[in-house]
């Protein structure tokens, strides 16, 4: 991004005399003080602190403009400074423009899993021939969508947006912000049932999506999915689908799931096997979306091939890792849902060691009332010979432990409540051994990241 700042103040119709900030440059915007780029536009949003308070952080750590709220008092005199109705709205009103400015295509994606991944593997796909920008990290929401749309190069010629959502009308406004070219959506379950109630309301969600899809856009999804077959009936796009099952436009005809990557062959190129360094089969449809969005772009084969092959992954998603004691670790520690958690463990026990296999689970968050049902639903996915010994942490995770009781004593099945977190790490330190390998998964706000940390070496 590279843009003056009298002509941002054009685009977000800022109360201000703009003459003297001509020669003021913005190379780029960011809402946390802490971290930004010298040449940085300051966003001052509010939520649980009110950015404005932290303006003298921000030009400490090279702002050279802000924007500020017209209700807020002492606007800064002695610093560039935008005044606008709403921060938040102005920072979306600018991406618009500068979206516009830049035209690239655009590719947004969402579901309830793999969103993520599929990006990445999107974005490593596109990128062996076009100029890339993807979302970083999580950012995939009101905030963060402008915020990556803004971080674009002038030369960019696909945006690859990541979008989430957590409740009704979410999806309806990224979409209509961006206007994609391409929409995407990896599948539904169970995440933010809390907010939604079944996942049918879920897959409604799912499908404002389209909202904003371009006339001559293009849906890809899930097509082993009911939900969104239906949907998609009333949608009036071109549709591609992905999936297991011969009716697909892509599908896998041969899988050869190892312990750190997946191999398999499709029905549209016989002859190429492409490979993802990623564990677990479930990733194999994230592929496949990747593969179909190449193909749109007329990406050659060996090209889609080798994205794949070296697509780089947003930190926490599903890594196999180095322990201290020589263990291996299979980290998810970023989401969880019970669809997610049940793939992750059919992935975890497929994988060969001479040691034991040693299970640590936190709470599946924002599932509501269902929430204990789901944690005990858990339990036809474990067998105390194939995973040896199960930790679990937090409220919900009871009643799974609960379930587990009648299959496991009390040396294998160790329970824990989420305060307790730093206990479950000692003696998680004294059951691993060399050849063992461990499995982490929680949803964000257990923390199971911390425990990654002191198992790596890394706190």
């Amino acid at each position: 991004m590279k843009m003056n700042l009298s002509e941002i103040a054009k685009a977000v119709s800022a109360q201000n005399n703009i003459d003297d900030y001509d020669n003021v440059t913005i190379t780029s915007v960011a809402f946390d003080s802490r971290n930004l780029k010298p040449g940085a536009l300051f966003i001052p949003l509010s939520g649980n602190q009110d950015g404005h308070q932290f303006i003298d952080s921000a030009r400490q750590n090279g702002a050279v403009a802000t924007l500020w709220m017209q209700d807020h008092a002492n606007a800064p005199t002695d610093f560039p400074t935008l005044i606008v109705k709403d921060s938040l709205a102005a920072l979306q009103t600018l991406s618009r423009y500068y979206l516009n400015k830049i035209n690239p295509q655009v590719v947004a994606v969402t579901g309830s899993n793999g969103k993520t991944t599929t990006k990445d593997m999107i974005a490593s796909v596109l990128a062996t021939q076009f100029n890339v920008t993807k979302t970083h990290a999580n950012f995939n929401n009101e905030i963060g969508v402008p915020i990556t749309v803004l971080s674009m190069e002038a030369n960019t010629e696909v945006l690859v947006v990541e979008m989430g959502m957590d409740r009704p009308g979410q999806l309806d406004f990224l979409s209509r912000l961006v206007h994609p070219d391409v929409a995407i959506i990896t599948m539904i379950g169970e995440a933010h049932i809390e907010f939604f109630g079944t996942r049918d309301k879920i897959a409604d969600a799912k499908v404002e999506i389209l909202n904003g899809l371009r006339e001559d856009g293009v849906f890809i999804y899930d097509g082993d999915e009911p939900l969104l077959v239906q949907r998609a009936k009333q949608a009036n796009f071109k549709e591609l689908t992905f999936g297991r099952n011969g009716t697909n436009d892509i599908y896998p005809t041969k899988i050869n799931d190892h312990a750190n990557q997946i191999s398999f062959i499709t029905n549209k190129w016989k002859d190429y096997s492409f490979t993802i360094p990623l564990p677990g089969e479930y990733n194999v449809n994230n592929a496949l979306a990747a593969i179909i969005v190449g193909d749109l772009f007329q990406v050659r084969p060996e090209s889609i091939r080798h994205g794949l092959a070296n697509v780089a992954m947003t930190a926490n998603r599903t890594e196999w890792v180095a322990g201290n004691q020589g263990e291996m670790i299979l980290s998810d520690v970023y989401n969880s849902n019970p669809t997610a958690v049940k793939e992750v463990l059919r992935t975890f026990i497929d994988v060969n060691t001479n040691g034991k296999r040693i299970a640590v689970l936190g709470d599946m968050l924002e599932l509501g009332a269902q929430s204990k049902a789901m944690h005990a639903g858990l339990a036809p996915s474990f067998d105390s010979d194939e995973i040896q010994q199960v930790f679990l942490i937090g409220s919900d995770m009871k009643a799974l432990a609960d379930q587990l009781a009648t299959q496991y004593d009390s040396t294998a099945l160790h329970y824990y409540p989420v305060t307790d977190l730093s206990q479950l790490i000692i003696d998680l330190q004294a059951t691993i051994k060399p050849d063992d390998i461990v499995l982490l998964k929680a949803s964000h706000g257990i923390h199971l990241e911390k425990v990654l940390a002191i198992l790596t070496n890394h706190s």
